[in-house]
């Protein structure tokens, strides 16, 4: 089995002899990430059985109800990533602040940005759950980060990736040279490569919304899921279905997998917030996977990894899928809507979420 499959510790190295300044600090630094990810699915796998199921009784910095699995996937990250030396601070959902290394450790050479625990609202319901992770370079190695270290833009990013804990355990990565995935063997405990150079299918016959809150979307995000609702007798000439899974990992993976469409579009449900997912750990790594799998990610506006954050926990809207889906989306977007702003004055001409354009 070993000689017939290439395991994730190979297929880094083979990486890394593609450039001779490499230290072998990131490939560290992906292996700390993976034996975190390992760590999680455990605990996820026990659930119930380790009394982990339920609310932790308190919020993140988001306001939202942490799991007890959040907070013991949050630990699990930290632990295994904070002594290599290989990161100079991280940033999570579940922390208000960016964690500092501990003063025993060395600092070291990039900065470490996850959710680790993406879709935790569906582990009392036993669906697919998983970790999101963001790699960006430390502007001073060796040295503490700064809040302001991790406000860089997506393009920015030398490495990225998702854990899926399925049926199966997978880790999806990305060091900028396509997208391959990692199925866990756990009778040897070793990730092996078993889907090299993903890509995102070219034409989408799916598309994935929470629909309940079509009151509040934007015209062009309503037309736009009206003429897929249409299906065949439309203006679109064929039939979609509607998915929702409520978890990002989840339907990352399936449009990696399968193909179709995302859409977390803003929204005036809450003026406060611009969209509901987080840019730094969640939008830009899965946007970077998108994009090097031969798909696009956007605001519904524009390119997501272009985005100049503002906040380690900034929301933004998140579309991403099929090219042609996601430039039709944008498309739609950039036009005026007037007649149908009646019953949206948010977005009405002088609204206050119409776009100067």
């Amino acid at each position: 089995m070993l000689r017939n499959r290439t395991t994730l510790s190979q297929f880094l190295l083979e990486e890394a002899r593609r450039h001779e300044s490499s230290t072998g600090e990131f490939n560290a630094l992906i292996l700390d990430v993976a034996l975190a990810c390992k760590a999680i699915m455990r605990q996820v796998s026990y659930g119930a059985l380790a009394g982990l199921h339920g609310a932790a009784g308190q919020t993140n910095v988001q306001g939202e109800q942490q799991q007890k699995l959040d907070v013991v996937a949050n630990e699990l990250f930290l632990h295994a990533t904070e002594w290599g030396g290989h990161v100079a601070g991280m940033v999570s959902e579940e922390l208000d602040e960016p964690y500092r290394i501990p003063a025993a450790y060395p600092k070291g050479t990039y900065l470490l940005l996850f959710d680790p625990l993406d879709g935790s609202s569906n582990i009392d319901v036993n669906v697919s759950v998983g970790s999101v992770f963001s790699i960006l370079r430390a502007p001073t190695p060796g040295q503490d980060a700064r809040l302001e270290d991790f406000l860089q833009p997506g393009t920015e990013q030398v490495a990225a990736g998702y854990a899926i804990y399925g049926p199966t355990t997978m880790l999806v990565l990305t060091v900028g040279r396509g997208v391959h995935g990692f199925t866990l063997d756990q009778t040897v405990g070793e990730f092996f490569l078993t889907h090299p150079d993903m890509t995102v299918p070219p034409a989408a016959t799916e598309f994935a919304i929470n629909h309940s809150n079509r009151r509040f979307w934007e015209p062009a995000v309503r037309r736009y899921v009206d003429e897929c609702l249409e299906g065949r007798t439309g203006p679109r000439g064929k039939d979609f279905n509607m998915r929702w899974v409520a978890a990002l990992v989840a339907e990352a993976h399936r449009i990696l997998t399968r193909g179709g469409v995302f859409l977390y579009p803003r929204d005036s449900k809450d003026p406060s917030k611009p969209g509901r997912l987080r840019l730094l750990y969640e939008a830009n790594p899965v946007a970077f996977i998108i994009e090097q799998a031969g798909g696009r990610a956007s605001t519904g506006r524009g390119r997501v990894l272009e985005v100049t954050p503002t906040d380690i926990h900034q929301r933004v809207p998140f579309v991403f899928g099929a090219r042609d889906e996601v430039e039709r989306i944008e498309a739609y977007h950039a036009e005026r809507y007037d007649d149908d702003n009646l019953d949206l004055p948010l977005y009405a001409t002088r609204g206050l979420f119409r776009d100067a354009n």
